[in-house]
């Protein structure tokens, strides 16, 4: 990759995340009128709800893993290494994505107070663990999108419906009040990275040791 196309990229996702940033208070705004006060009773509501709930790590992983020993059946060697690396991906933006939110001190837009940055520490009381303060990146959508990054970069057919349910994961963190759109935009920014990196290593030396794990047979 050229130093140009790098330094591209870099300034394309500076954009996206200035962008997004200017857009959290109209998006809420908007949202909010949309919705009403009843809105989570509706059908509407309760599918958002539930993309939250299974669009989150735990699911995610186990519809992987169910995946993953039908490729293992069907000796599929290339789907193996995909949802194996797919896995890894997911799983490690999740771990960068959480470990920042807890440290960052955003608000979430449903909190009813100031909205902004507080830190670990405010006001003498120590905001890590605490949920509404827990806003920025988003978890959610960087499992989701860590997960559909590698399958878009080995498949890019089902990379856009990976990608498309991982949108709507991100989205429904949006509708429900959980994040900004800022917090969604950087996790899908950082998932991809992560994917890229967890794709490349798996599509060489990487995948052996992953079809090892696998306990695939050596080839040959």
């Amino acid at each position: 990759m050229s130093r140009l196309l790098i330094a591209l990229l870099a300034l394309a996702c500076a954009a996206a995340i200035w962008g997004a940033f200017r857009l959290d208070a109209p998006v809420r705004a908007a949202v909010v009128a949309a919705q009403g006060k009843s809105w989570k009773k509706t059908s509407e509501g309760r599918f958002m709800a539930a993309v939250r709930v299974y669009g989150d790590w735990p699911p995610l992983m186990l519809g992987c893993l169910v995946a993953l020993a039908i490729a293992r059946g069907l000796n599929s060697r290339r789907w193996a290494r995909v949802i194996a690396a797919a896995m890894i991906a997911s799983t490690l933006a999740g771990i960068v994505a959480n470990a920042s939110r807890l440290t960052t001190g955003r608000t979430r837009p449903k909190e009813k107070i100031e909205q902004g940055f507080y830190g670990p520490w405010h006001e003498g009381k120590l905001l890590i663990g605490q949920s509404g303060f827990n806003s920025f990146p988003s978890g959610h959508t960087a499992t989701a999108f860590g997960l559909a990054a590698v399958v878009l970069y080995a498949c890019p057919l089902a990379g856009v419906a990976a990608v498309a349910g991982a949108a709507l994961v991100a989205w429904s963190s949006i509708v429900m009040g959980a994040h900004h759109p800022s917090d969604v935009t950087v996790s899908i920014l950082l998932s991809f990275v992560v994917g890229w990196f967890v794709w490349r290593w798996a599509r060489g030396p990487g995948g052996e040791t992953l079809e090892r794990w696998l306990r695939f047979p050596r080839e040959g």
